[in-house]
């Protein structure tokens, strides 16, 4: 009896191309952006989604047809190197998107479009000359730090408040592009130990509840803390923030313990994945740090939506090379 097939198709050859399983790592950025803003979800947080989604996927489309030489020897079974995707689809595709993600930003208002500006461009410079260069990990870094601080200007028109949310997120991404480095070669010891020192380190700092003014607990959804009377909002954000960062630590902290002892590619490759899955909880436990709560639980459900569609999709392996 013959076995499965593999997933050959047109379609699931830009599935693969675009990694859609990753897309659910992204929304929380916008989420915790809003939430650091102290404002509530709205309309323009939608927007602000949808901008981070399409120049995630540009991103993804851009960094294959950058790499479609080196992915020939070391990747071929890549949509690009095995002729599933021509690469002038791909990168029509990346500036499609990008444009996209532009006019969504601007849909959203100035203050998202003076973000998402310098994000299409960082992503655009990262896969066409950071990537390979000392900058690229610090590029990938500020990416994700202006895609938080882009949530925060379409949703409350102002990203300081967000500054040290976009920093954390920003070094936890850091940690995980420095190990995916050496992904297909392996080798490193000091990128995962040192991406290891970073999760214990921000698992300690995300910890600490940031004050919210009392102009931000007015603006705060129903069901947020301090919205009940018979709720200990202290309490109930404590709880909730030691068990995302016990979450975010178990998802990075293994992984790249693994990998340090044994810097294999396959090793290497599975605390790459471990890095970029522990994005969602460490992006809801920012939420919770700024006390929306209801929002820090929404970012945390994505994760297991995430993993369900990675089954289904017969795609487990996350890479962001």
């Amino acid at each position: 009896m013959p076995g499965p097939r593999p997933r050959s198709g047109r379609a699931g050859a830009w599935a693969e191309l675009l990694r859609l399983p990753a897309l659910f790592t992204v929304p929380g950025d916008a989420l915790a952006g809003a939430a650091a803003a102290g404002a509530r979800p709205g309309p323009r947080t939608l927007l602000a989604i949808g901008s981070s989604l399409c120049l995630y996927e540009a991103g993804m489309a851009l960094n294959d047809w950058a790499d479609r030489a080196e992915d020939a020897v070391e990747r071929p079974h890549r949509p690009l190197p095995s002729g599933r995707i021509r690469p002038a689809a791909a990168l029509t595709a990346a500036g499609a998107l990008t444009g996209a993600g532009l006019a969504l930003a601007a849909r959203a208002g100035r203050p998202a479009l003076a973000v998402a500006t310098p994000l299409a461009a960082t992503v655009w410079a990262y896969d066409l000359k950071l990537k390979h260069t000392p900058a690229g990990p610090v590029a990938m870094a500020a990416a994700r730090g202006l895609d938080l601080l882009l949530g925060a200007a379409a949703t409350g028109g102002a990203s300081r408040a967000a500054l040290p949310s976009a920093a954390l997120l920003g070094s936890h991404t850091l940690a995980v592009t420095a190990v995916s480095r050496r992904e297909t070669t392996g080798g490193s010891v000091l990128a995962p130990l040192a991406a290891l020192a970073t999760t214990g380190a921000l698992t300690r700092l995300v910890g600490r509840r940031t004050r919210l003014l009392a102009g931000r607990r007015a603006a705060a959804a129903p069901g947020l803390p301090g919205s009940s009377p018979h709720q200990d909002p202290s309490r109930t954000t404590g709880a909730l923030l030691t068990a995302l960062g016990a979450a975010y630590a178990a998802t990075a902290a293994c992984p790249y313990a693994h990998a340090a002892l044994n810097p294999s590619p396959p090793l290497t490759q599975r605390a790459v994945g471990g890095g970029i899955r522990a994005t969602i909880p460490l992006q809801a436990a920012l939420a919770a740090r700024s006390g929306a709560t209801t929002t820090s639980l929404l970012v945390a459900a994505l994760a297991p939506a995430g993993r369900m569609f990675a089954r289904r999709a017969g795609m487990r392996k996350v890479s962001i090379t």
